[in-house]
């Protein structure tokens, strides 16, 4: 068979929402985007395949997002899985006020990630099975797709993707409006990590 007749595994374009400044751990609350950088916008835009549908999960910051780097190509409806992970009680609090509350509970949560959750959160692992469900879904449409998502989210997908450990996910950094590139398929492969166009 040539290589033209051989088909490629579905590419899925993973960038992460423009900036929210806060300083506490935002999961689901539903706060704005920063997208006042238009030139970086418009670079992003660019680097995105034409013609390539994008959907983001169903919060302000991702769908505002979306709207900005869309342009022409189509829109799938938001996807509330793709959704940031939960944070619970500690949703919009300052890590260093959670550790004088609870240092313990904190500190497993970060460094032993896996079924440790915030009160009334999630875990690590509940958020990597809820974003791995959205994520079949999008690949049995069997076509590249670009998706504007989630800090813990991407990294779902890193881990995912190239079988590292959780705590080594961690350890990545995925900027506000940068690209992460992951094929899938039966070769899984990280294309580009937390490239900023």
């Amino acid at each position: 068979m040539s290589e033209e007749n051989v088909k490629t595994a579905p590419t899925l374009w993973w960038v992460r929402h423009g900036p929210t400044h806060a300083k506490t751990m935002v999961g689901w609350s539903d706060i704005p985007a920063d997208l006042s950088d238009a030139a970086k916008v418009a670079r992003l835009a660019v680097a995105l395949p034409d013609d390539t549908p994008v959907i983001s999960s169903d919060l302000a910051r991702t769908v505002a997002t979306a709207d900005a780097l869309a342009g022409d190509r189509p829109r799938l409806p938001h996807g509330p899985d793709l959704r940031e992970m939960h944070f619970g009680a500690w949703e919009l609090r300052a890590f260093a006020e959670i550790e004088a509350e609870d240092p313990a509970h904190i500190t497993a949560f970060w460094s032993e990630p896996g079924e440790v959750r915030p009160p009334g959160g999630e875990s690590w692992n509940d958020l990597t099975q809820r974003v791995n469900r959205a994520v079949d879904r999008l690949l049995a449409r069997d076509e590249d797709i670009i998706i504007i998502a989630h800090f813990g989210v991407i990294l779902t997908q890193i881990q995912r993707v190239t079988g590292i450990s959780t705590e080594v996910a961690f350890g990545h950094r995925i900027e506000p409006l940068s690209l992460t590139t992951l094929r899938y398929g039966t070769k899984p492969q990280a294309l580009g990590i937390n490239h900023e166009p």
